[in-house]
């Protein structure tokens, strides 16, 4: 059996590359005219351009007010969480007239300031990024944070705790409508 000789093989690839490349060349026509533009189709593409855009900026703006509320509203959680504990830490020592009564005073009011001024930072991070419903929520929180906290310093032993328990109602109000306001979790 003989082998194929490359170079000849070689030799009839490139004859018939060219021959097929002269038929294709032959069978080529040229269409005649001047281009022009389909103007309903260029008037739908820029309507359908235009609606991405918004659709896109729409989608954009979404996802900055779901990253500012969960920016605001997680650790939220945690500060007025730990406030009310200690709130309600103070009220049973109080009540009781415990020994400890003034340390746990002064951590409560300590622990309120506290979330009154994170909630008030992180608003201000956030920036215009946060609807202003919620904004308005958070602010009468540390309002209403900062009010009892005064309240509790001025708490002695013999005064009334009706200025105190107004001052509760209000961060209680202001606490529901933040909860009801951010997502659940």
């Amino acid at each position: 059996m003989k082998l194929l000789n490359p170079r000849g093989f070689g030799l009839v690839c490139a004859s018939a590359a060219v021959a097929v490349g002269l038929v294709l060349a032959g069978c080529s026509n040229t269409v005649e005219g001047t281009p022009t533009v389909n103007q309903a189709e260029v008037t739908t593409y820029k309507a359908e351009a235009a609606s991405s855009a918004a659709a896109a900026s729409s989608a954009k703006a979404a996802a900055a007010v779901a990253k500012a509320t969960a920016d605001n509203c997680d650790p939220f959680r945690k500060s007025a969480g730990n406030a009310v504990d200690r709130y309600n830490e103070f009220v049973d020592a109080h009540d009781a007239s415990a020994a400890d009564q003034l340390a746990k005073r002064d951590a409560a009011a300590t622990a309120l300031e506290d979330a009154a001024k994170g909630v008030e930072t992180q608003l201000t991070a956030t920036g215009a990024a946060l609807p202003a419903d919620l904004v308005g929520k958070f602010t009468e929180y540390v309002t209403a944070a900062r009010a009892l906290s005064a309240e509790i310093r001025k708490l002695s032993s013999g005064a009334s705790v009706a200025p105190l328990n107004d001052a509760s109602k209000k961060v209680n109000d202001a606490l529901t409508a933040v909860r009801n306001a951010c997502p659940a979790k």
